[in-house]
């Protein structure tokens, strides 16, 4: 059968599509892009320096501290002034994020700037960290790989396949005008729709779980059209935004809002919906005569667990990721009323309460189908036959499964 098929050449098929992927991201990080006179980020002047040499090193009054500064002479390693030497003040003129002294021969970003008198200003822009990035991502897939095997494998190629869907689609569409809602839900369940069947295989297990995320995603894209009107919210809440605003005047930053919730709130329906599905599936496994009430109810007592880790999670994250933030605000005596109904708080308010309230219903979506599925023997085995075996055949541990029973 056609299943049977794609399934026994799944490993196959899923490192070619991880080579024409590794190519894609390639390609796509030697692009340059388009001239733009707004530039956000390192200006176009900023190029690659080596320190030649350290001609000077002391102590100099910062902020009611001592702060280290040194003289040191540079190789310009690119640009229209590539091989000259120049000499810069580090931590003479400015206060420094940090008290790390340069070092002979290492790298650094810089910033080369004539003058009308004809003289070269240069001046340090920031520390070359893409080596240590580079490790730290070896590092993650190593630890993936190892831990979850070939899955661990298929993860990581669905990672590549939402950055290619992500570079190659979403934001070129968007760009050209399209709707950011129409096009990011289109991509998200692209990329989402191929990772799974390279992780799991053409399985009725990844088809329930694509309908309840379907079911699920459509539900919070209605929640978040409405909530977002209803809190009068433009999409200006985030200084990108308004970057992004300077660039494209046409740009629609609520519609781009909404589509950043939905996106957002897909990563984590994926891992719940699935969690659930299989949970389902394999107590149908060890007890196949149970009623459906039964199943729905003791899967349901798994999901409520879940999701109360899953929310638990989403809010520290959250926490954590604007901790510095809050902090400012706490010390500029900044009533907590008038707080959170700033613009960009009460975006990241509504991005939270829409996701969270979508994997709530995420959780009982998944259960009924993925419940109603095996409630009945003759209805289950019409869907085997159609859309392939319950689950893959690296998840039974056997060769050839049987079309219903896995044990």
């Amino acid at each position: 059968m056609f299943w049977e098929k794609i399934n026994k050449h799944s490993k196959i098929t899923t490192l070619a599509v991880g080579l024409f992927l590794a190519l894609l991201i390639f390609a796509a990080s030697l692009r340059h892009p388009a001239q733009n006179t707004n530039t956000i980020g390192y200006s176009s002047d900023t190029v690659k320096a080596r320190v030649h040499s350290i001609l000077e090193e002391g102590t100099v009054p910062a902020e009611g501290e001592e702060q280290p500064y040194q003289v040191v002479d540079l190789l310009i390693l690119e640009g229209d002034h590539e091989g000259k030497q120049f000499t810069i003040d580090y931590g003479r003129q400015h206060v420094l994020a940090r008290n790390d002294l340069l070092t002979k021969d290492q790298e650094i970003l810089v910033s080369v700037s004539e003058l009308p008198d004809g003289s070269v200003f240069v001046d340090f822009v920031d520390y070359i960290r893409l080596l240590p990035l580079l490790l730290l991502t070896l590092v993650f897939v190593i630890v993936c790989v190892s831990v979850s095997g070939w899955k661990g494998i298929s993860s990581l190629i669905g990672i590549g396949i939402s950055i290619v869907v992500i570079i190659y689609y979403i934001i070129p569409q968007i760009l050209n005008g399209q709707n950011p809602i129409l096009i990011s839900l289109l991509g998200s369940l692209l990329f989402l729709t191929i990772t799974q069947y390279l992780v799991y295989g053409w399985t009725l297990k990844t088809h329930i779980s694509l309908a309840a995320i379907l079911i699920s995603v459509v539900f919070t894209g209605l929640l978040a059209v409405i909530s977002v009107e209803f809190t009068r919210l433009n999409g200006m809440g985030e200084e990108s935004a308004m970057f992004l605003m300077q660039q494209n005047d046409q740009m629609n930053l609520k519609n781009l809002l909404i589509a950043g919730i939905i996106i957002g709130a897909l990563g984590i329906l994926d891992d719940l919906v699935l969690g659930q599905t299989s949970t389902v599936i394999e107590m149908y496994r060890a007890n196949p005569d149970m009623t459906l009430r039964d199943r729905y109810i003791r899967s349901m007592n798994v999901g409520k667990d879940h999701i109360a880790a899953t929310v638990n999670t989403l809010l520290l994250a959250y926490l954590g990721a604007s901790l510095s933030l809050f902090l400012m605000f706490s010390t500029s005596n900044v009533r907590f009323l008038n707080l959170v109904n700033m613009n960009f708080m009460a975006e990241e308010i509504v991005r939270t309460l829409v996701g969270t309230i979508g994997l709530f219903m995420a959780v009982p979506i998944t259960t009924f189908l993925a419940c109603w599925v095996v409630a009945d023997n003759d209805r289950l085995q019409k869907f085997v036959t159609v859309f392939g075996p319950l689950l893959n055949y690296s998840e039974v541990g056997c060769q050839k499964p049987a079309p219903i029973e896995y044990d």
